[in-house]
């Protein structure tokens, strides 16, 4: 079975509001009070400007334990041999690189993003590596996904949940996507259990990542988004709840770093 879907698509929810002439509704971007169409537009702005530096930042951020988080997700993944994958948000492809070479020549994967300076890097990147199968890029909208009912039998999304307009939307839309037996797999930036780790996470957070984002990435903006954009995403269980909603069932998670990052993962049956 072949995988269809359009190289782009404009989110459906913009296109709704500007046809009808409806007044759109508003939404979060980090701290600030936007239209969703405008939200759109920013996290776009803001991974187009982060693109190239994007894997160094992660290594500076976090110290290099954003690998080790990648890690426990792809070992909660477990993708078997000949499985189709979809990995959302994929960014510069860590984790569709490392799916790619467990499905072998008998699967697919995936590498799908909605901004196109990111899918261009991670698609470059593999390339250069020497690994274009079995692998395939589609540009999409997480909330509106382009693929037929039953068609993966894991997806995954990584560290870009967060910045997703419609969370239930999107969730709803992997569900619909996944194979009956399938699995979601959701790694992103949680809340701390401690309230000490908690406020030195936060001294951090907005004292330094943005420094670094100034002086590496040339992008200060950017990166005190990204920090904001962590507090406005739901709590380990406000997630869980809404992978619940969209339909998945024996959703758990698993705390990393002592809640900074959580692993959630559920199941379509």
């Amino acid at each position: 079975m072949s995988i269809k879907a359009a190289s782009s698509r404009r989110d459906t929810g913009e296109r709704d509001a500007m046809d009808k002439g409806q007044t759109e509704s508003t939404t979060h971007f980090g701290y600030r009070e936007v239209s969703e169409s405008e939200k759109t537009r920013l996290v776009g702005r803001v991974f187009r400007s982060v693109a190239t530096r994007y894997d160094l930042m992660n290594d500076l951020m976090s110290g290099g334990l954003h690998r080790a988080w990648k890690a426990f997700a792809l070992n909660m993944a477990a993708a078997k041999p000949g499985e189709r994958i979809l990995d959302l948000a994929g960014g510069t492809g860590d984790l569709a690189t490392a799916m790619a070479a467990r499905v072998a020549d008998r699967g697919l994967v995936v590498l799908s993003d909605i901004n196109d300076a990111m899918l261009a890097v991670g698609r470059d990147r593999l390339m250069d590596r020497g690994m274009p199968r079995p692998l395939a890029y589609v540009q999409a909208n997480a909330e509106a996904l382009p693929f037929p009912d039953n068609t993966f039998d894991l997806i995954t999304i990584g560290f870009g949940l967060r910045n997703v307009t419609h969370k239930d939307r999107a969730l709803a839309a992997m569900f619909r996507a996944l194979r009956p037996g399938g699995r979601c797999i959701v790694l992103e930036f949680s809340h701390p259990r401690s309230p000490l780790l908690s406020r030195l996470y936060d001294a951090y957070s907005f004292a330094v990542v943005p420094r670094l984002g100034r002086y590496v990435a040339q992008d200060e903006e950017s990166y005190r988004y990204l920090v904001e954009s962590i507090r406005k995403h739901p709590d380990q269980e406000g997630l869980k709840g809404l992978m619940e909603g969209a339909g998945l069932q024996r959703v758990g998670y698993w705390n990393l770093t002592g809640g900074i990052v959580a692993v959630h993962r559920g199941y379509k049956f």
